[in-house]
């Protein structure tokens, strides 16, 4: 049964960290491009890091850029989003994602999510 269990979430000042993380199971991690998304109240879904599976070329969008970091560990079947330097804009539901393409279709795997509150 596949699996992305999201954790990490909380309450947090303007300034401060916090470091996410999201295990996955029922599948070979290894194999998936790994993607970290949020979604803030009344707005859509945003794609805000992506590390591919053969770890060649790792994005992020531009609101991000120098504050997070994500990374995996395939050993652990996890991955990580660190956030540093928050912002009340940060504050979103933020959700993990496995996503490949293989033979002839999409494999694309979410977990639940875990909110993230910036706030003073």
């Amino acid at each position: 049964q596949v699996q992305l269990v999201e954790s990490g979430g909380g309450l947090v000042h303007p300034g401060g960290s916090l470091r996410l993380s999201c295990v996955v199971s029922g599948f070979t991690f290894s194999d998936y491009d790994a993607n970290w998304y949020r979604q803030a109240a009344g707005k859509e879904r945003e794609l805000i890091a992506d590390i591919p599976s053969d770890l060649s070329v790792i994005n992020y969008v531009d609101s991000v850029k120098g504050r997070f970091t994500i990374s995996r560990d395939n050993a652990k079947n996890t991955m990580y989003l660190q956030m540093n330097s928050l912002k009340p804009e940060d504050t979103a539901m933020y959700y993990c994602n496995a996503w490949r393409f293989g033979s002839g279709r999409v494999f694309d795997y979410w977990g639940l999510g875990t909110q993230v509150t910036v706030s003073s």
